[in-house]
């Protein structure tokens, strides 16, 4: 087991990552910018090290002052946590090549996965099923034209290095596919450096579905479950909650059991997330995510295995400590991404919170760095907090929700709390009867 690991990220998933560390007994350092001194995690930790200014680009993404504060605190691995160099391929072969272990996947899995045509490739050659699309980058109008008539219209125009809605476009008809290329291409090169779009079947009401894996990179693999995220705004989830209502018990079986094999077959290491769009009982691959997901508390809450303390096993040679059989699903669990929001706008809320109380009781849980007097600076992502509850069914996880949401307050900033308070006395949540459009047509008044 490590000494004592290096926490590459702030906020509450550095709070969480330095808290399964203490009940591991190993010893923490977090990084900071000089925005978040006073941050949580920085005062709990056991050490910690300036990195820089608040700008992302010069703290939490400066891989040579992530290192040096490995080299000067004598941090034998790094969690990346989520966002931030998570799934930067470099950032993991640099602390290879220093001896570091990188509490993750390969740096080669990582740019596998990276790119959304070669993981579209990987995944169809591991059995995942795919939407079905162009192989690989399409680079002209006639062929665009072509493999669009063969799937069919609606498509959609993806870019190969994208992700967060970024270089996508619907194209409708054949009449919208020539603007619908040229504009997806444009942005994906100002985004992400990189031009190289794909075309795929659009479904037009599907949910988003995915999968939590782990591999032990030696050639074994399980699954915890499927989540349900489809209830998102410009394509960012807001709120999941697992088993997906929407799934019954044979269909949830066969695609744990697909997505199991494949990251085994993959020689996979550490957690992963195989994301599909589903529509009309079948399942149809979009990406995979090659770190700890915001949402894995739910998983958490229905499995009762402490997932970054698998990380953290996996990472340093320890294996898996389940097998597929020991791996029970109990009851239901939601996450509620509460962030420093207005409710309706969504424009960002930061400033010093007054008063902040949290729900409690059984079956609730808070991950939050954040306090009363605390200052949320406006250089970071608005998460603040994820309220998530657990129950012995669906309908028990939605009346306690509806307590705890009522329990929550955070005064001084606006926050999305009005948002779920909304949303948890509606017909359509209540029935589990919602897919990827639902929220966007709700906040514009169409639902």
């Amino acid at each position: 087991m490590f000494q004592k690991i290096l926490i590459a990220n702030r906020g509450e998933i550095a709070l969480r990552v330095l808290r399964a560390c203490k009940e591991l007994g190993i010893q923490t350092v977090v990084v900071h910018s000089t925005a978040d001194a006073d941050a949580m995690h920085v005062r709990l930790a056991d050490e910690s090290v300036c990195i820089g200014p608040p700008p992302s680009r010069d703290s939490y993404l400066n891989i040579h002052q992530i290192v040096a504060a490995c080299e000067i605190t004598g941090a034998d691995a790094v969690h990346p946590g989520y966002g931030f160099l998570s799934e930067n391929a470099k950032f993991a072969d640099i602390l290879a090549a220093h001896n570091i272990t990188f509490i993750g996947p390969s740096g080669d899995h990582i740019r596998i996965m990276g790119d959304k045509i070669e993981a579209k490739r990987t995944a169809k050659r591991l059995g995942i099923p795919v939407v079905p699309g162009s192989d690989g980058a399409v680079t002209d109008q006639k062929e665009a034209r072509r493999i669009a008539a063969e799937i069919g219209y609606p498509v959609i125009i993806k870019a190969s290095a994208g992700g967060g809605g970024r270089g996508m476009k619907v194209a409708l008809t054949e009449a919208d596919l020539e603007i619908a290329l040229q504009t997806a291409s444009t942005e994906a090169g100002a985004a992400f450096g990189d031009d190289a779009v794909y075309i795929e079947k659009y479904l037009e009401k599907p949910r988003h579905i995915e999968v939590q894996v782990f591999g032990d990179g030696f050639g074994r693999g399980v699954h915890f479950g499927e989540r349900d995220c489809s209830l998102q705004r410009r394509h960012q989830k807001v709120w999941e909650e697992a088993p997906s209502p929407a799934l019954n018990a044979e269909e949830r079986a066969r695609i744990g059991g697909i997505c199991a094999k494949a990251i085994a077959d993959l020689g996979y290491s550490g957690a992963g997330t195989i994301e599909f769009l589903y529509e009309n009982g079948e399942f149809y691959f979009i990406e995979m995510n090659t770190r700890l997901q915001v949402e894995h508390p739910v998983t958490e809450a229905i499995t009762g295995i402490d997932l970054v303390h698998e990380q953290i096993r996996v990472a340093s040679g320890g294996g898996l400590s389940v097998k597929q059989e020991d791996i029970k699903f109990n009851g239901h669990a939601i996450e509620c991404r509460i962030n420093a929001e207005d409710p309706r706008t969504f424009t960002p809320s930061p400033g010093t919170i007054t008063h902040f109380h949290t729900p409690g009781g059984l079956g609730i849980r808070v991950d939050s760095g954040v306090y009363s007097g605390y200052k949320i600076p406006p250089y970071y992502d608005s998460l603040i907090g994820k309220l998530i509850v657990h129950g012995r069914n669906r309908v028990e996880c939605m009346m306690r929700l509806r307590r705890a949401l009522d329990e929550f307050v955070v005064d001084g900033i606006k926050t999305t709390l009005p948002l779920f308070r909304d949303l948890v006395g509606n017909a359509d949540i209540a029935n589990g009867d919602y897919d990827i459009h639902w929220l966007e047509k709700y906040l514009a008044g169409e639902e």
